[in-house]
């Protein structure tokens, strides 16, 4: 069935300003993108903007943990080390894989209703996961969360025959998913084990998502007990070997260090909101575009965020390097727009995603310009009213593959009250 998005506003992270005019979608691409004077051709289904409607990529969540909605609100306000060895990972220890298919799916109906079109997520019970995703015809990069247990030698090898075994299973499937490695982070994760890990990416011919200096911590935790320093890491441990590497938070990272390593395999997954609520610090993104090293954005999970909204990730990034570098110049709209769409979609494989070009996927979200807060804008400012104005209930209808998942607060592919229903009951579980 072909869609015709008829007199919209059209507009991605490569477009300096937005094209007014019609986008005709057929077979789960864009078929053709035609100026407003042109003559829009027929479709089985028509959506009129009367230029007060936008089209813009689907959204990217670079790093989250989906199934985190069911810990929402769990050990507020208390530092990162804190808040998972006191407050999260206990109650992460009564999960199961029904609780965390259950989880998954209200995060995407949270995602979904935001213009989210793809999640890049680790956690357990992967498979769920990946289930929840495929069912419901979202795109999603999965890895399973892979740490060691002094008391159990074996968990690391068992996790990483869980997590290949889930590449093998869904890497690549009808292109919604791709499969990455997951190691957590450095000091959950010998340095031994990582490098099994990242030959086994290299072997497989896969990507590595891994937690990466989100605090200060860390960074002394590597020079003090692991007796390195982030550039050795990275070299010593194979990540810079991997096909890609996906290196979320890296806030303790410095952009000093792309001048004397090769990083051409590697995008960050800067979490702003986050990091700010768990007092991590500022990532230095400015220095790190500079450089030309890719970003992405994420919210991370619900539980630290408490968000899963991309609109509100653009806004802060945008907001939040301006002010932290005295520098209104600095991370533009259009720069924010790109990350948290394109830049997260090529991070994780998703090839022609993520921009609004003829032939690419319609992984597409509808945005309604005609409430208050968008009065005055045009092509030339719709990047910055989008980011700067905009917000998740803006959003009319977000599409994967040219098929609608929310549209004007229905889901066509979800169960809507049944799955808060039993996510409440999840939750309910798990805090007994």
């Amino acid at each position: 069935m072909a869609t015709l998005f008829k007199d919209v506003l059209i507009l991605d992270g490569a477009r300096e300003k937005a094209e007014r005019g019609h986008i005709l979608v057929s077979k789960g691409r864009i078929d053709s993108i035609l100026s407003a004077e042109q003559t829009p051709p027929a479709a089985d289904k028509i959506i009129s903007g009367h230029g007060r409607m936008a089209v813009i990529p689907g959204f990217v969540n670079a790093h989250t943990h989906a199934a985190m909605t069911l810990v929402r609100g769990l050990g507020e306000e208390a530092p990162l080390m804190e808040w998972l060895q006191e407050k999260v990972w206990p109650v992460e220890a009564k999960l199961t894989a029904d609780h965390i298919y259950w989880g998954t799916l209200s995060a995407m109906l949270e995602m979904l209703a935001g213009g989210t079109t793809c999640f890049a997520d680790m956690y357990f019970e992967m498979e769920r996961v990946a289930e929840a995703a495929f069912g419901a015809g979202m795109r999603a990069a999965l890895c399973r969360g892979i740490t060691a247990d002094p008391k159990d030698p074996g968990k690391v090898e068992r996790s990483l025959q869980d997590n290949l075994e889930l590449a093998e299973r869904w890497h690549g499937r009808e292109g919604l998913i791709t499969v990455q490695l997951g190691p957590h982070a450095l000091y959950t994760v010998p340095m031994d084990d990582m490098r099994k890990i990242t030959a086994a990416a290299k072997e497989h011919g896969l990507g590595v998502h891994f937690h990466f200096l989100e605090t200060e911590w860390e960074l002394s935790y590597l020079r003090s007990e692991l007796k390195t320093s982030p550039e050795a890491y990275l070299k010593d441990t194979g990540l810079l070997e991997a096909p890609y590497a996906v290196l979320a938070h890296a806030v303790w990272l410095d952009p000093k260090l792309a001048e004397g390593v090769p990083l051409s395999n590697v995008t960050l997954a800067h979490n702003p909101c986050s990091n700010l609520k768990l007092g991590s610090g500022v990532m230095p993104l400015n220095d790190w575009l500079e450089k030309d090293v890719p970003v992405a954005l994420g919210t991370d999970g619900a539980s630290s965020n408490n968000r899963l909204d991309m609109w509100e990730e653009m806004r802060t990034a945008a907001l939040l390097h301006k002010g932290v570098n005295k520098d209104p110049l600095r991370v533009s709209a259009l720069e924010a727009l790109r990350m948290a769409t394109y830049e997260g979609a090529r991070a994780f494989g998703f090839t022609q995603k993520g921009m609004i070009r003829e032939g690419w996927m319609a992984d597409l979200v509808l945005v309604d310009l005609g409430t208050p807060h968008y009065i005055g804008v045009s092509g030339d400012n719709l990047a910055t009213y989008i980011v700067y104005a905009g917000s998740s209930a803006d959003v009319r209808g977000t599409m994967v593959n040219g098929k609608w998942l929310y549209y004007n607060g229905d889901y066509p592919t979800l169960d809507r009250e049944e799955i808060v229903q039993r996510a409440r009951e999840a939750r309910e579980e798990i805090t007994r």
